[in-house]
Parts: C-alpha cells; structure tokens; sequence
C-alpha cells in the first residue's frame, strides 16, 4: 500500500460561502461532487472535513476543505477542464486572488507526474500544495504515505514543517 499514493488522483476542494441551492459550503462541494462523476470523474474516497482559516489570513469566513481521490480515464488536462467547468456550473467567479468563493477544486496530483502547465494546461503537482495546511491535512489523512513527487518530501515532514499561522480543525 506504500505506493497508493502513486497511482492516485488527489483533487483539493474548498468553499467558504455558502450557495444559494446547495447551501453550506460542505453541501455544495458534495454535490459538486456529483457533478464531476457525471463528467467522467469517478469519486473513490473522501477525506475527513476541516474547517480552515483563509491564506493568506484575512477577515474573510473559515473554509470548509477535504481532498478526494478519483479514478479516471481522462488526461490531467482534461480532468483540469473538467474541474474548472463543474466550478463554472456553480458559480464560481474569479475575481481577485484569494477572494471568497462558493466552490473551489484545485487538481493536486495525477499519479505522481510532473508537468510545468500553461495555458489551459495541468501544473502537476499543484504549486503551492506543499505550502498549504488545508490541503495537507486531509491528503495525510487519505494518504499518510505520500511523497511530493518533486521533492520527495514525505506528507508527515510538510506537515511539520508549516507555520503555524494556518490552523485547522477537523470536522
């Protein structure tokens, strides 16, 4: 089971404004969730939730947060499209960066590959995953194994290593 985290696709999702049909943030992910099944994403496993502070720190609400591991037959390019359309089917809008949003679904890691992205392009793994509390915490959970694939880096020593200005708290 040690390489399960090689043969993965890990998918961040995040929300901390609730939308007008589905509700609560971790409702609306849910459901966004079954929208991604429909577009050729099958979900395998959830990670437990946390609620997250905003990074960078800010007034705005806490985020709801898990990671979830799919199986598909799409590219990483097309999973990316098709990510970027369930979040447009929810009305997601892009505005500043970092702003408050109903839905937010970052591709983390396909498999363990490397790719540098562009335009319309996979960045593989998701750049500031090794960064980032909200999303390290609930992949542990999933895959207390893992490694970065650039850096090899195992999960438990980025946990370690993050500030501590990013809590969380599990659901």
């Amino acid at each position: 089971m040690e390489n399960a985290g090689r043969r993965s696709i890990f998918i961040g999702a995040g929300a901390n404004l609730a939308h007008p049909t589905y509700g609560s943030p971790r409702e609306t992910l849910e459901a966004a969730f079954g929208d991604l099944a429909g577009r050729g994403a099958q979900i395998l496993r959830v990670s437990p939730w946390y609620r997250t502070a905003p990074v960078p720190a800010s007034d705005q609400p806490w985020y709801q947060n898990a990671v979830i591991d799919v199986g598909t037959d799409l590219s990483p390019d097309k999973l990316l499209a098709a990510l970027h359309e369930v979040e447009q089917a929810f009305g997601r809008v892009r505005t500043v960066a970092n702003a408050a949003r109903v839905i937010d679904l970052d591709l983390l890691d396909f498999r363990g590959e490397i790719a540098l992205g562009g335009p319309g392009r996979a960045t593989l793994p998701h750049p500031r995953l090794a960064e980032r509390a909200f999303v390290l915490r609930p992949l542990a959970d999933l895959a207390p194994q893992w490694r970065h694939p650039v850096t090899g880096v195992p999960i438990r020593a980025l946990l370690a290593a993050l500030s501590a200005d990013q809590p969380t708290e599990r659901l």
